[in-house]
């Protein structure tokens, strides 16, 4: 285990304390890379590098005794260790590291939508790449830090083409299938909800893909997601 800790020294000036400096955590499978986000901190006298480690369960350890504001996370430790580690075992609620006082951003050398969709619902607050330049990666971290959400464009690549088609071109239907494929509901479960035929659920999708200019279903969840998180 690689542990790599912050500055020990614990001195601000004042207009440093006054600018509320947030605190970075960095877990990833190349300690090189906490290095490298590190340095990027050292520049920033808003943001406080914390700790790092290449563990998940160090990452665990730390969200417990030391809260950092900001976790990012490396996506290459697996998609379901990551989303286990978010999410607490249904008999033990109170082991969730990620939903707790820690705001958690996903990266990796790539992210696809479903993927992305995945860890949002679980309670990410961040997607990011990392080949992201370091200004994004400072805007990233600033912005979940202060509540908010960030998610890449890279990643969410339909979201331009679909700004261009608000909802109101689509037909009543049309927007009641919408929503429902953005909770998450599968071709036969709208179906069921809207006492309509599966195969109508599909010519509904392929219209509206043809007005969005959306891909697939997961690019419909991931644009409702976005729609939803506050500003």
């Amino acid at each position: 285990m690689t542990i790599i800790e912050g500055s020990s020294n614990g001195v601000h000036t004042a207009n440093q304390k006054a600018e509320a400096v947030r605190t970075v955590a960095v877990c990833d499978t190349q300690p090189v890379t906490v290095e490298g986000v590190k340095t990027i901190l050292g520049g920033s006298p808003d943001l406080e590098f914390l700790a790092g480690s290449d563990s998940l369960e160090r990452a665990g350890e730390l969200a417990e005794q030391a809260p950092p504001d900001v976790l990012l996370l490396d996506k290459a430790f697996g998609i379901q260790a990551i989303l286990d580690w978010l999410l607490p075992p249904l008999d033990q609620p109170e082991i969730a590291h990620g939903a707790r006082q820690t705001a958690v951003i996903i990266w990796g050398v790539s992210v696809s939508e479903a993927e992305a969709l995945r860890f949002l619902q679980a309670g990410a607050r961040g997607i990011l790449r990392k080949t992201a330049s370091a200004t994004s990666i400072l805007a990233c971290i600033r912005s979940v830090a202060d509540g908010r959400s960030w998610m890449e464009d890279c990643v969410f690549r339909d979201s331009a083409r679909s700004e261009r088609y608000p909802r109101s071109e689509l037909t009543p239907r049309e927007q009641q299938v919408l929503e429902l494929v953005e909770q998450g509901c599968k071709n036969k479960e709208i179906a069921q909800e809207l006492g309509i035929r599966p195969g109508t659920v599909k010519i509904h999708l392929k219209h509206i893909f043809e007005k969005t200019g959306i891909r697939g279903r997961y690019g419909l969840a991931l644009n409702g997601w976005r729609d939803r998180v506050p500003a």
